[in-house]
């Protein structure tokens, strides 16, 4: 039986080579690497700051933190996305109120968002506030889903028109771009992530993209635990003193010898994304040609799709389903019928406000994001990854084909 596994990372002896030096240089934690690492990805995206942390979901929270995210306000999020959106607003101490998303593209539905605004909360001065708790919505974290960027020109129009502070997260949208401007080149500070799902990986990792100097400064601080000076700027001065502490901060800092990982990752990145870009196309050929019951992915004209993860969903029409409910128990038996040949799929992500945690606490229900919901149950990830090969899509294809038949 042929295994196929989901996605897999890309490395060769450049990865090993640069950690080597790190173990041999002695200095291992946060430290001059990590300070390449980032101007390496900040020059790759076109932005002038990158702060490295230990994850995307630290980043997002970092630059919540940093732009005055707190207790007593609400935060528009996109229904679709992995938890870890709206759990880094909980932390603030924020709200997330989740709004529903485009099927075609996974990516926020920016009507929904407008008419959310215009429907529940209400102008006082310049602050919008929650017709039902009194919360200030403070403003927007848009997604950009699977490597594609969302509407985020009219999302900033939204946020302009009603004074708000918007932070993208660009956790699968390393490399994505609109026209030719890459995500986090938009006006906002923009957080990637760096797990091994991703493009280019550090193994966990994740980092806030902005030009803006005063607030890259602050988010260097916050995740040092408030330190007015890093470690390695102590080291170099010789320092036997601790920094001043001026606010809490947190221990969000990568090491170097994730980030020597990371300098060997980012010289391939256009590489790997252009190789899952071209067998993105082969399996838009092969699926509509083979299994007209799968949807492929939607790129709208002038984005540039990176496809961290190849996304499809169930064409119920063509399957003769009624309902959303019963084509996710389809795809779920259709899921496990391909795991059992070897051939691993995931659902595209969550559905989070129908998750325990979100759905007891604030009381959603599916139908009150019912795109979401629908992408919920219906999507399906298909393994994608730069070492596949033809035959590897040929085989994923055709036992889908084959499985699809048998049900």
């Amino acid at each position: 039986m042929k295994n196929i596994p989901v996605t897999m990372p890309y490395f060769d002896e450049h990865e090993s080579a640069n950690i080597k030096k790190v173990l041999e240089s002695g200095w291992v934690a946060q430290g001059p690497v990590v300070a390449e690492f980032e101007k390496a990805i900040a020059a790759h995206e076109g932005l002038s700051y990158g702060v490295a942390t230990t994850s995307c979901t630290t980043a997002l929270h970092l630059a919540m933190v940093a732009e005055g995210m707190t207790v007593g306000m609400d935060v528009i999020v996109p229904a679709f996305t992995f938890v870890a959106t709206a759990n880094a607003v909980v932390q603030t101490g924020a709200v997330p109120v989740f709004v529903d998303i485009c099927q075609e593209t996974f990516n926020v539905d920016t009507s929904k968002v407008r008419e959310l605004i215009q429907t529940d909360y209400d102008l006082q001065g310049d602050k919008l506030v929650s017709k039902k708790t009194g919360n200030m919505l403070w403003g927007i974290v848009p997604i950009h889903e699977f490597g594609l960027c969302c509407d985020i020109h009219e999302i900033n129009r939204i946020a302009s028109d009603y004074h708000l502070k918007v932070i993208e997260d660009a956790a699968c949208a390393l490399g994505a771009k609109i026209q030719e401007t890459h995500q986090g080149g938009f006006g906002n500070p923009s957080c990637i992530s760096f797990h091994p799902r991703k493009s280019i990986t550090t193994g966990e990792g994740g980092m806030v993209m902005t030009d803006n100097a005063e607030m890259a400064k602050r988010m260097k601080e916050l995740r040092t635990h408030g330190s007015t000076i890093s470690a390695d700027a102590r080291h170099k001065g010789k320092g036997f003193l601790l920094p001043e502490f001026n606010e809490a901060g947190y221990n969000y800092r990568m090491t170097d010898i994730q980030a020597a990982v990371g300098m060997a990752q980012v010289e391939k990145l256009d590489m790997i994304i252009s190789e899952k870009q071209r067998r993105a196309g082969i399996y838009n050929q092969l699926i509509r040609k083979q299994v007209p019951e799968l949807i492929v992915p939607s790129v709208p004209e002038g984005y540039y799709h990176t496809y961290q993860s190849y996304v499809c969903m169930l064409n119920l029409e063509k399957l003769n389903i009624a309902s959303v409910a019963e084509g996710g128990k389809y795809r779920n038996m259709l899921l496990q019928k391909l795991e059992d040949t070897g051939i691993a799929t995931r659902q595209g992500t969550h559905a989070v406000h129908m998750l325990g945690y979100y759905r007891d606490r604030f009381g959603y229900r599916p139908e009150a994001c019912p795109n979401a919901y629908a992408c919920d149950h219906l999507s399906i990830t298909l393994p994608l990854y730069v070492q596949m090969s033809d035959t590897d899509q040929e085989h994923v294809v055709r036992t889908i084909r084959e499985t699809i038949d048998t049900m």
